[in-house]
């Protein structure tokens, strides 16, 4: 019987992978979700001129031979890719001593039998003055992808780094793998909008109320639809309406970084001070499925937070709180009123749109 059912569950996977192929995905999509399917911590290591690669900072970075190491059942694989800076903030020496990283696996060949099939490029967060914002930052990916089928997906990593010239080795510290922009979009049966100056009311409703609320949440004002700031904006291929992706969010209220600021235009105190960003919709009763949706999820979104050793129990006290701020304005009428209609004051910053650090 065990072997009938291992047999129905291979042929239920080629099927799928049959037919994501013939929905015109990549001959590849079967093997590369497998890297993101897995909650377990993926051990990673890069060897090459560490210390160049790091220096190498610039607006025109350009790419670093090194040798990517991976465990996985207990076995070591090796690779060797390209790896260059990547980012704005996080980028700048001053203000993280290790940068944000880009891998490219385009020139590796018989890439199939690897965890690491079907990728291209891969986004590499990289810790950034404690090991604990990117856990932080790693759980709220977590968080959206309970509120919305349309995310990023993200693994978390122990990356460690040796520099072969240097004949010095890091320690391991806390990473996270994304999910290529790409593959998002395709799983999500769409393709990438680089459009930018694209008016917020031309996104899905629905979609983008989720979004902005989970933004209002988590207590993140970096973003914007109009510049594709920290957004990602696909376009589903049976209908005109946009979906927006939010990404990067370590300077949100809920991980709560030492160098967060919110923008001086917003005239906010900190990034823990939460305010709504979306556009004006004057009538409440549009809200109340998203706020209900938010209502229905609030003891999965407290358990994933609860259930978490990796975190501080001091920040797992404060987010909970942080948490409990939320569902009180969402539950009450005139406080939501207050919060969602917020843009709606000409003489407020609700309109104010982020331009982020790109040029």
């Amino acid at each position: 019987m065990k072997f009938f059912i291992i047999i129905i569950t291979v042929c239920t996977y080629t099927i799928s992978c049959i037919a994501q192929t013939s929905d015109s995905l990549s001959n590849n999509s079967c093997f590369r979700q497998e890297l993101f399917e897995s909650d377990d911590i993926l051990q990673i290591c890069l060897q090459g001129e560490i210390r160049k690669l790091f220096s190498d900072r610039g607006d025109n970075a350009i790419y670093h031979p090194i040798r990517f190491s991976y465990q996985e059942n207990n076995n070591t694989f090796h690779l060797n890719i390209r790896v260059k800076t990547r980012g704005h903030f996080r980028k700048l020496r001053k203000n993280c001593f290790t940068p944000p990283l880009l891998l490219n696996f385009d020139t590796i060949p018989n890439l199939k039998s690897s965890l690491f099939s079907g990728q291209n490029k891969l986004k590499l967060v990289t810790s950034c003055k404690s090991e604990q914002y990117i856990l932080r930052e790693y759980m709220v990916y977590k968080l959206y992808q309970l509120i919305s089928p349309n995310h990023f997906k993200a693994r978390l990593v122990k990356l460690c780094f040796e520099d072969t010239k240097k004949g010095k080795r890091t320690k391991s510290e806390y990473g996270i793998l994304l999910e290529h922009q790409k593959h998002m979009a395709e799983r999500n049966q769409s393709k990438l909008i680089k459009k930018l100056h694209v008016n917020p009311m031309k996104t899905d409703r629905e979609k983008f109320l989720k979004m902005a609320i989970f933004q209002f949440l988590i207590g993140n004002t970096d973003w914007s639809i109009q510049y594709l700031h920290n957004i990602k904006l696909i376009g589903n291929l049976n209908t005109t309406d946009l979906i927006p992706i939010p990404y990067d969010f370590d300077m949100s209220g809920i991980v709560n970084t030492s160098y967060a600021m919110p923008a001086v235009a917003l005239q906010l105190k900190s990034v823990r001070e939460r305010l709504f960003r979306g556009y004006c919709i004057k009538d409440m009763k549009e809200f109340q499925p998203i706020l209900n949706h938010f209502i229905s999820l609030k003891s999965d979104i407290y358990e994933l937070y609860q259930a978490n050793d990796l975190l501080d129990k001091a920040y797992k006290k404060n987010t909970l709180k942080y948490l409990d701020q939320f569902y009180k304005i969402i539950s009450d009428e005139k406080l939501s009123e207050k919060a969602f209609q917020y843009p709606c004051k000409t003489n407020g910053t609700g309109n104010i749109v982020i331009k982020g650090l790109k040029k």
